[in-house]
């Protein structure tokens, strides 16, 4: 591959000219193989393909090439079958073989049933820990100093004896509240920069590309399950406005992979760890929300690219084991799985739907707003605050908590918020005096309240370094809008009662049900944040059990979804993706950019010919990092595609021949395939292990991990199409080639660059304002932290010194924004591997 596409090649399909081999690249070459081969040959070749896997695992920012992943698997059935066989013939067969066969049959099952139980029992336990923490930061148990509010005052509307504030002073009590919040966050960002940088943020749109086979070593790692699980209660609990829902789906897929390295299959298989994690994303949205459908269908719209029918069926078992294990826990002791869940027994009316596509509208417009401005801040953050992740948390949480406190819609948890602002008035605890004649003008204000702020500190805190979702603070925000609508309703049909517009209420019953506004108010913001349509509707249908509200779910989440496509392309997480620039090509957008692959393939590029070059000079071309595979010709002038042999398989290759004898540096290498006039079924057995000619000191025979069949395109071939190939075969690299000339070569990052190019062209924008403004927003910031750092220093006599910290300010970083795509194939160190840290 040439040095301007070091992108892990992405290998496609079309059949070279000059040979009778197409199809799915090495898997057919595999299969073809495969019938005639000797048991031997054949483990010889499971052998090397497995020692190929294992190297390939430990490649960080590397790209899966699924048509290989496919060979290897066809390969490994293969070997097991020609086993199978041989054991029948000689009698072996024994019952023994047969349970082994059995439990090989069902080990998915079993790894999906343990995985659910697990996530089950780590859910329930972080929704107990986090109500504690929650609830501590206003008051105390007296009775039991682990219980929290509901625990220790059961079965009582409005607080209890047993609950007490942590003093009888109301400014004691905002301080407590305001150094709880902020040793909290302190505590996660530690934690997650110390220990886990991965385990920041929600972990979606990285789960997104990772399910679609980009590897980032280490982001479902263990160490990563440990923080998140361990950050994400506090993080949640300081007062920030993010949520848990995000990072469920996150230590949900860790606990997947985790669980699932410990079975063979799923170790040396990537395509059956891609199902197992698309099941375990599934699962944590169950639990999040105490919705399994919901969560398959979220999995299904949002997370990955590739569903096939068995991946649903394992979806659906792990999200249902791990609910059913939530169930069974009852972490609030009340039959919910979750604290917002309500039941509605009153129906809607018609005239109520023009209030609907209000709530829809303002859903669409919550999304837009919330995406463009918190892009910009994640800019910014790139940019300028890098150095400063702790202590750009724990600021957060301190003005959070200063500003929060005084409204009360503002001061509890968004869960608790929630479960409060969707309940029907009528026989529910009434608080705040929210169903209140009396309070409804201040309600109605201190929810507008709530709604601005809530929405301008999930602007500035989404994207901060301690485990944050945008999922509850997205639906606590349209609820409290979705609130307001309703009251404001309510308030227009007790002043009149007698309108045609009210006529189909009926007499002496309520007609107006406030808390349904919530709900729908709920589901908009959700659906306008995320852009998924579907699975919100079931989510909230699963929450609330109401038939009847599934109608006017569906209009507000439609009304939504078409205010939202006016506005921007893609939801939160797909914006991430876009701005992190990782190579990931959306399945949702569809493009019509009208001009064959060859406007945006590469074309300076390194071939290796089939026979002359010296294995010195091959070695010199691994050492490049530039180059992550190269085109076999069959020589340097003639250019004719013979096929294709990548990085790890070249490296491997020369190491295994280097272990089994000496080998003179100036020996000449040959990747000749078998000879075109062969027979399809002739065995192509590995070189390594049986060419005589390997034992010569002056040649070496590569010809064995050369991939003949290669995924191909012509020069003229739409780019639309090759990138749907990108998406539905998932190679690695496509050559391009014209009558077998090899002419170029395209990768994802291609692709991506072209798009952003055509992009940019359409609609231009100038970003010296914008930059501009950034610098002064950091002056600002410069100058508030000296003064505070002055201040200290003088009130504490020179023995604290912040100023320290602001002296070296470091040279600003690109700002993020599609600018540098990851290719997937960088070889970095630790240091320069983190680059979601550095986002």
């Amino acid at each position: 591959m040439n040095s301007h596409s070091r992108s892990t090649s992405f290998a496609s399909i079309h059949s070279l000219p000059s040979r009778r081999a197409s199809g799915l690249a090495f898997a057919a070459n595999s299969a073809e193989r495969g019938e005639t081969q000797t048991g031997a040959g054949l483990a010889a070749e499971q052998q090397i393909e497995e020692e190929i896997a294992e190297i390939k695992r430990y490649e960080d920012f590397s790209t899966i090439d699924w048509v290989q992943d496919a060979a290897r698997e066809q390969l490994r059935r293969k070997a097991r079958r020609k086993r199978n066989i041989g054991l029948f013939d000689s009698g072996q067969l024994d019952w023994r073989h047969r349970i082994r066969e059995s439990y090989d049959a069902a080990q998915g099952w079993i790894v999906v049933t343990i995985i659910g139980a697990a996530i089950g029992l780590n859910a329930a336990f972080l929704n107990i820990i986090t109500e504690w923490l929650s609830d501590i930061k206003l008051g105390y148990c007296s009775t039991a100093f682990y219980l929290n509010e509901n625990f220790c005052c059961w079965g009582e509307d409005n607080g209890c004896e047993d609950w007490h504030h942590w003093t009888g002073f109301g400014i004691l009590n905002y301080f407590l509240y305001i150094s709880f919040a902020t040793v909290f966050a302190f505590t996660s960002a530690t934690l997650v920069k110390s220990y886990a940088p991965y385990a920041a943020g929600s972990g979606i749109s990285e789960i997104k590309c990772i399910i679609a086979g980009f590897v980032m070593k280490g982001f479902l790692g263990f160490q990563t399950l440990v923080i998140k699980s361990f950050a994400m209660p506090l993080s949640i609990s300081s007062g920030l406005s993010v949520g848990k829902e995000g990072p469920s789906v996150h230590y949900a897929v860790c606990t997947g992979n985790v669980i699932s390295r410990l079975f063979e299959k799923y170790r040396r298989n990537a395509s059956k760890t891609r199902e197992v994690l698309t099941a375990c994303a599934a699962a944590g949205v169950a639990v999040a929300f105490g919705s399994p459908i919901g969560g398959v269908l979220f999995s299904l719209e949002e997370m990955s690219t590739h569903f096939p029918l068995k991946t649903m069926w394992r979806s659906y078992f792990c999200a249902l084991v791990a609910t059913a294990v939530l169930a069974a826990m009852n972490p609030f002791r009340t039959g919910q799985l979750v604290m917002f869940q309500v039941k509605y027994d009153r129906s809607w009316h018609f005239f109520e739907v023009v209030f609907y596509i209000i709530i829809g509208v303002f859903g669409g417009l919550y999304g837009a707003f919330v995406i463009k401005w918190n892009l910009r801040v994640q800019a910014f953050r790139k940019k300028y605050l890098v150095n400063y992740a702790i202590l750009e948390a724990t600021v957060l949480a301190f003005a959070t908590a200063i500003v929060c406190y005084p409204n009360a819609f503002l001061r509890i948890d968004m869960t608790e918020s929630m479960e409060i602002l969707f309940l029907e008035c009528e026989g529910t605890e009434d608080y705040q005096g929210l169903c209140e004649a009396d309070h409804r003008w201040k309600n109605i204000f201190l929810l507008l309240l709530a709604t601005v702020v809530r929405t301008f500190f999930v602007i500035i805190s989404y994207g901060c370094k301690v485990p944050a979702g945008i999922f509850v603070p997205s639906m606590a925000i349209g609820a409290s809008f979705g609130r307001t609508v309703g009251i404001v309703v309510q308030a227009l049909h007790d002043h009149y009662p007698s309108s045609v517009f009210f006529s189909s209420c009926a007499p002496d019953v309520p007609c107006i049900t406030p808390g349904t506004y919530a709900f729908l108010g709920a589901a908009a913001a959700l659906s306008g944040i995320m852009h998924i349509t579907v699975s919100v509707v079931v989510i909230m249908f699963e929450l609330t059990g109401a038939l009847t509200y599934i109608l006017p779910t569906m209009i507000v989440v439609g009304v939504t979804k078409a205010v939202s496509d006016l506005f921007s392309k893609g939801g939160i997480a797909d914006r991430m993706i876009w701005f992190s620039g990782f190579p990931f090509l959306d399945n949702k957008e569809d493009h019509n950019f009208g001009v064959p692959v060859s406007q945006c393939m590469n074309t300076s590029l390194v071939s290796i010919p089939t026979r002359g070059m010296t294995l010195d000079v091959i070695e010199q071309l691994l050492a490049k990092d530039n180059y992550q595979g190269f085109p076999i010709v069959e020589d340097d002038t003639s250019k004719i595609l013979v096929g294709y042999i990548g990085r790890t398989e070249l490296r491997y290759a020369i190491d295994r021949v280097k272990r089994e004898r000496a080998v003179n540096p100036n020996a000449k290498c040959t990747f000749a395939p078998p000879a075109v006039g062969l027979s399809a079924t002739t065995p192509v057995t590995p070189t390594a292990a049986f060419n005589p000619d390997i034992m010569s000191s002056t040649s070496v025979d590569f010809s064995r991990y050369v991939d003949t069949t290669p995924v191909t395109a012509h020069p003229r071939l739409p780019l639309e199409t090759v990138m749907e190939l990108f998406r539905k075969i998932g190679p690695r690299v496509v050559l391009i080639e014209y009558h077998g000339q090899l002419t170029g070569l395209v990768t994802v990052k291609d692709c991506l660059k072209y798009q952003f190019k055509v992009e940019a062209a359409e609609n231009p924008r100038d970003d010296h304002r914008l930059q501009e403004g950034q610098e002064r927003l950091w002056d600002a910031l410069k100058g508030a932290a000296g003064w505070v750092s002055g201040k200290v220093s003088h009130m504490s006599g020179g023995r604290i010194r912040l100023g320290d910290s602001f002296d070296e300010i470091r040279s600003p970083q690109r700002a993020g924004g599609g600018g540098h795509i990851l290719e997937g194939t960088e070889d970095m160190d630790d240091d320069e591997a983190v680059e979601l840290e550095n986002r």
